[in-house]
């Protein structure tokens, strides 16, 4: 799939709404969830605004990738970075939202472990796109 510029803006538009609406879950709402199920809390809590973390870092990559490709909308490589930092964005900061929570989920999430490095490769491949779509040549 192939992103345009408004594309990107309105997606990371809404990533970053779901950025805040899931920090903001971590921030008042999981804390006590996790102490109420005697879970390791800080620990939980830290694995979770990781992947917040990161999912903001990279809704902002999305943004300013996107902005880019405004202005030069014939770069092959902008929506390239996009895609991988929107996947990355799923697989990194989902698996992590999924492992901080998955003593609370009804059902077995083991498999979700190997996702994490997957989602970390995106954000990496997301950024040596966008380097590649900043070459001199690519920026015409």
């Amino acid at each position: 799939m192939t992103f345009t510029s408004q594309q990107m803006i309105r997606l990371a538009a809404f990533s970053g709404a779901v950025a805040v609406i899931v920090g903001a879950f971590g921030a008042h709402t999981l804390k006590s969830v996790f102490d109420t199920h005697q879970l390791e809390t800080a620990k939980l809590l830290g694995i979770y605004e990781k992947g917040v973390q990161y999912h903001f870092y990279h809704t902002l990559a999305l943004a300013f990738t996107g902005l880019l490709a405004h202005r030069f909308p014939e770069n092959k490589w902008l929506p390239k970075a996009a895609g991988l930092f929107f996947t990355g964005i799923l697989f990194f900061s989902g698996s992590l939202y999924v492992l901080a929570c998955r003593e609370l989920l009804p059902f077995s999430v083991a498999w979700i472990g190997p996702v994490t490095p997957i989602g970390g490769l995106c954000f990496i491949a997301g950024w040596v796109s966008l380097l590649i779509a900043t070459r001199k040549e690519t920026m015409k």
